[in-house]
């Protein structure tokens, strides 16, 4: 039964075959080229078309098995379809290619016409796209070829011109900072010097960062390298050093605590070269241990082993409160094994003396004391990191400030082959001495006035940082007199006292103190004060209010420790025509404040003393009973 349905199915299969290979040649070649080719969507795809369509229809009929005599058949016809239309194919592409021009559409002459005048537009466009002038500097130009297109270029202020110079700056920049060691940066800072690192202050910065961070091995030679930039041009330090701080907090608040490392340790360097003050550093160490994690300690550990042998010299006070803090956060046990450790180490370290981490290494002490610029920068200030200056800007003044550089350069490499010779003077014989000098009175001398008072400025603002940066008057006179400043600088260093404190907001007994203390220390010092306070009631009209409060506060003070002689009010007549509403306002605000030193008897005895009435500085206070009076109505 089962043998008789399988044949009655392969018999119909076999009549529905037939049919279909009848209906097929029925067909003309024509007609079943054009079925073809409305059924196929492309001619690439027509050969997997027909393939689908034989496939399905060899599987709907049962007739694909090669295990049968009549599936191989079918699969040989398949075959000798392919191969028909494979040459069907080749005849056509034949064709198109031997064509005439004459048989082309004109809609399509006009089409591939279009598109080769575009390619030949956009090929003028590439043509004429400078590579330099694309914002990644386009590629890499030899540096022979570089400067003979500059020397092509006549408008050495066009913007062709420029940016070949920017790009040239950038380049040797780069490789003077990468190469720079101990043993080559004095010759690094001759070639710096070189080009104009005004207008490369940005890529000067960026370089010096980058290179800093890629290799902290060697930033006591990059804090060295800006030591000596700083003390020629101090805004380029400055501009360092603020990018400095915004890169440590950053790396606080994003948690990189390798960002921070290196940041830090730099900014140690730098607080060590002078550059940068101890209070950014105490800021510093303070953030990272106020609420201490591990990382947190670890960073600002490796801070204190580049910065504590400086911190322990100009703020003992300062670096043992790190150190308390250090030994609570120990004592705590709320960190890790390891840093706890470390917490040990360093005060092991700090037992030694920091022997293994001096200040500044040895052949790296180039700057000169007087001339180091000191930057005082707080770590809470908003800076600006002025990224413009990373990126080529158009100068419409090139020329012209290339011509400053150069006058600008010229000054400072001249300064230093001067300072170089002068070494070299000081090291020879006496004989060469006796020589030169001879020569210099056979010549004519020539006497340089320094109208600018850069050193005196220099030497004021070293004064104020040493005050602000002091606990107590006793610590500042320390530091004040380790200076070790020439003596015609002592009346201006009494001078700056005065000043520092009549820039107050009120009256601070520190200063007084101070001051009182040099007048102990040397009678220079006090012969210095009673000349200002002559020159300070001569000029007192010119002092604002808060200011003329402050100075009679401090002169009073100094009257009443007898550190200046009672003779300086020699200067103080009262009268109505020798007397201005200022100086009755410091007269009066000089003898209150003394007052409430003194008291009134013991003031009013003093004033009252024989010895001193008839003294020529009381003349002034005692010429009639109306004026004694008066001064007795003062004190009152």
């Amino acid at each position: 039964m089962k043998s008789r349905v399988t044949q009655v199915n392969h018999g119909s299969s076999y009549e529905r075959k037939e049919d279909y290979s009848s209906r097929q040649r029925s067909l003309s070649p024509e007609d079943s080229r054009d079925i073809e080719r409305d059924r196929s969507p492309s001619p690439r795809k027509r050969r997997y078309s027909d393939d689908s369509k034989y496939d399905q229809e060899y599987s709907r009929r049962e007739y694909y098995d090669d295990r049968t005599s009549e599936g191989r058949r079918m699969e040989r016809g398949r075959e000798r379809h392919h191969e028909k239309w494979e040459e069907r194919e080749s005849d056509r592409r034949k064709q198109r290619r031997y064509s005439s021009p004459d048989r082309r559409s004109p809609e399509r002459s006009t089409v591939q016409s279009s598109l080769a005048h575009d390619e030949t537009t956009s090929k003028k466009k590439k043509e004429e796209v400078d590579p330099i002038l694309t914002r990644t500097g386009g590629a890499y130009i030899p540096p022979a070829k570089l400067r003979m297109m500059q020397e092509q270029i006549t408008d050495k202020n066009s913007l062709a011109y420029q940016r070949m110079s920017w790009e040239a700056l950038k380049k040797s920049i780069n490789g003077l900072v990468n190469k720079v060691n101990v043993s080559n940066i004095e010759n690094i800072i001759h070639e710096l010097l070189q080009e104009n690192i005004v207008r490369g202050r940005g890529l000067l910065s960026r370089s010096i960062l980058q290179a800093q961070s890629a290799s902290p091995i060697f930033t006591h030679v990059y804090a060295a390298l800006v030591a000596i930039i700083n003390s020629k041009f101090p805004n380029i330090g400055e501009l360092i050093l603020k990018r400095l701080i915004l890169n440590f907090r950053k790396g606080y608040r994003r948690n990189d605590k390798q960002l921070c490392l290196t940041s830090s340790k730099f900014v140690a360097h730098l607080m060590n070269q002078n550059v940068a003050h101890e209070v950014l550093c105490l800021e510093m160490l303070t953030l990272l241990l106020e609420r201490p994690t591990d990382d947190s300690i670890e960073v600002a550990i490796g801070f204190i082993k580049e910065s504590g042998l400086k911190l322990t010299e100009v703020s003992p006070r300062g670096i043992n409160a790190i150190f308390d803090r250090l030994r609570h956060i120990l004592h705590e046990s709320k960190i890790d094994m390891r840093v706890q450790y470390m917490i040990e180490v360093m005060f092991a370290v700090r037992k030694d003396g920091f022997k293994d981490h001096p200040i500044i290494p040895e052949g790296l002490d180039l700057v000169e004391e007087e001339d180091q610029f000191t930057h005082m920068l707080p770590l809470e200030d908003d800076y600006n990191p002025e990224d413009v200056l990373n990126v080529f800007k158009m100068d419409p003044n090139f020329m012209e400030n290339e011509e400053k550089y150069k006058m600008l350069k010229k000054e400072i490499l001249d300064e230093g082959d001067s300072e170089s010779e002068a070494d070299q003077e000081a090291g020879s014989s006496e004989d060469d001495d006796d020589d030169d000098e001879e020569q210099d009175e056979d010549g004519q001398k020539v006497t340089v006035h320094d109208k600018t008072e850069i050193n005196l400025v220099s030497f004021r603002r070293t004064i104020y940082l040493a005050i602000q940066s002091s606990l107590d008057f006793e610590e500042c006179a320390h530091k004040l007199l380790k200076m070790d400043f020439p003596e015609s600088q002592t009346k201006e260093l009494c001078n700056m006292i005065l000043d520092c404190c009549a820039q107050q907001r009120t009256y601070e007994k520190f200063f007084g103190l101070l001051a009182g203390r040099f007048c102990m220390l040397k009678k220079e010092y006090m012969e210095s004060f009673e000349a200002i306070f002559k020159e300070q009631y001569d000029t007192i009209h010119r002092l604002e209010t808060n200011k003329l409060r402050n100075v009679a506060k401090m002169f009073a003070h100094l009257l009443y420790t007898d550190s200046i002689p009672w003779s300086v009010l020699e200067c103080i007549i009262l009268s109505e025509e020798t007397t201005t509403s200022s100086s009755r306002i410091f007269v009066k605000i000089f003898f209150q404040e003394l007052s409430e030193y003194m008291g009134l008897p013991n003031l009013n005895a003093r004033l009252k003393d024989e010895l001193l009435r008839f003294h020529k500085s009381f003349q002034g206070f005692t010429k009639s009973d109306f004026l004694l009076s008066y001064s007795d109505r003062l004190c009152m």
